[in-house]
């Protein structure tokens, strides 16, 4: 039986297969009809349906001439079975998980992030996430890789999305990376939110407990698709699809709303901290 693979991997998975597809230069069509398949077979792989065996989709990726990391890394989507979410676990915390997050951020219409104890990652600039990255237990060779792949989510940053971040002032306080970095960041906030389409709010310390002590995570929104939840850990990322649980994270989010500064305390705020 054909696997059912999640929102997530499966859309990433037919992405990869149709980038594939298009470097051989030919048509769908003829390249099934030179595997011997039903054109209909490669239609759901395209689609992140599955509809095929690992052997067929080897055949194909053979046949592709995919190189061999990426093969790898179709394979790996394609085998496992996720039915509520995707757990990805990296050697080194460098990479995969960032560039299935870009991905998804680059598909979303919505984005929304509660940041419990950095800048969110979205906004980080260069100087504050390679001073994240030197304190974590990332290996030193793989610090600049990591540092890129992170920097390089600020591209989605365009009208066509809404972006909302609930910081809370812990974060805006923690001395990352020195004075010098920290006030170059906030700088860096202040000029972010003058974008339209972007909302910064602050959860102020003096609130106490709050609905977000579970620890951050991004909501994302699509046009087309369900929204998905993205959660971070040390060396893994795990995408939660499941009903349920989204609307767990999105009852946090309405009550990190009620709970948050309006935008102009919020700028004042970060003013304060600044002087």
């Amino acid at each position: 039986m054909p696997r059912r693979m999640s929102t997530v991997s499966g859309r990433e998975f037919g992405a990869g297969v149709q980038a594939a597809l298009k470097r051989t230069g030919l048509s769908n069509r003829k390249i099934s009809e030179q595997l011997g398949w039903d054109p209909a077979k490669l239609s759901d792989l395209v689609n992140g349906k599955g509809g095929c065996s690992s052997e067929d989709l080897a055949v194909l990726l053979g046949f592709c001439q995919v190189p061999a990391a990426e093969r790898q890394h179709l394979m790996e989507l394609f085998t496992e079975s996720r039915d509520k979410g995707w757990l990805q676990i990296t050697d080194s915390g460098a990479a995969e998980q960032v560039r299935t997050l870009i991905e998804q951020e680059r598909l979303a219409t919505g984005i929304k992030v509660w940041a419990l104890n950095l800048v969110p990652g979205l906004l980080q600039i260069p100087e504050y996430t390679r001073a994240v990255v030197q304190r974590s237990t990332v290996a030193p060779k793989d610090t600049e890789q990591l540092v890129a792949a992170r920097v390089a989510r600020r591209v989605i940053f365009h009208p066509t999305r809404e972006f909302t971040f609930y910081i809370h002032e812990q974060a805006l306080r923690l001395p990352v990376g020195g004075p010098d970095v920290m006030s170059a960041q906030l700088h860096d906030l202040l000029q972010m939110r003058v974008r339209p389409y972007v909302t910064i709010r602050i959860v102020p310390t003096s609130f106490g407990a709050h609905a977000g002590l579970a620890g951050s995570f991004i909501q994302l929104s699509y046009e087309k698709y369900e929204p998905v939840v993205f959660v971070e850990s040390q060396n893994a990322g795990l995408f939660l699809e499941d009903k349920g649980t989204l609307a767990i994270y999105t009852e946090v989010l309405e009550s990190l709303d009620r709970t948050a500064m309006d935008e102009e305390q919020s700028r004042r705020l970060i003013t304060d901290i600044l002087s």
